[in-house]
């Protein structure tokens, strides 16, 4: 090969390879991140469609129907968890009832002030807390603990205390529990 050709050619191929790392490096700095945000928007896309698609069965019959019953289904399992602010004497009946059932002795139950009470948990529900106390064995202590945890609406045993009530007896203690249970607020206050 002649001296002027070869000096073109190795020209030539200097400028190919430059022209490809260049075309490499704006390919990796460019179209790389572009194609990473397509797929974001590719997402945000489907999402959005997906969105529409919900909105537009809401409308129909069939599939409002369905949604009234999910939510119709909601509201019963929200039942096992919160008490109505009507049902609140009823359910310190019920516990009475439990004891009274178990047959424990010097049983008493109070609501707990204002002050103790740690009272808002959100805006549509708040805690509400009771003291409870009474005399009797570990038996009956634990069948009244069962019965507080199977309740419903569910009676929650934030804590108690067993000491011993008489010295005569070892078996009978007495015992206090803190109880909370979850009520619905009233709307509009």
């Amino acid at each position: 090969m002649n001296k002027v050709y070869k000096k073109h050619f190795k020209l030539v191929a200097l400028v190919w390879a430059s022209c490809f790392v260049l075309s490499l490096l704006i390919y990796m700095m460019v179209l790389v991140p572009q194609r990473e945000h397509k797929k974001q928007i590719d997402q945000q896309l489907a999402e959005k469609e997906k969105m529409y698609e919900t909105i537009l069965k809401i409308n129909q019959r069939e599939t409002r129907a369905l949604m009234n019953k999910e939510m119709e289904q909601l509201r019963d399992k929200l039942k096992d968890f919160v008490a109505a602010p009507e049902d609140l004497a009823g359910l310190t009946f019920d516990i009475g009832q439990i004891a009274n059932d178990i047959k424990i002795s010097s049983f008493s139950i109070k609501p707990q002030s204002n002050l103790e009470n740690r009272g808002s948990t959100n805006q549509y529900i708040c805690e509400n807390q009771m003291r409870v106390s009474f005399k009797a064995d570990f038996n009956k202590f634990a069948a009244f603990l069962n019965a507080m945890e199977r309740h419903r609406p569910v009676i929650f045993v934030d804590k108690f205390e067993i000491t011993q009530a008489d010295q005569h007896d070892d078996l009978v203690s007495k015992v206090s529990m803190n109880l909370s249970v979850f009520v619905k607020r009233r709307q509009g206050s």
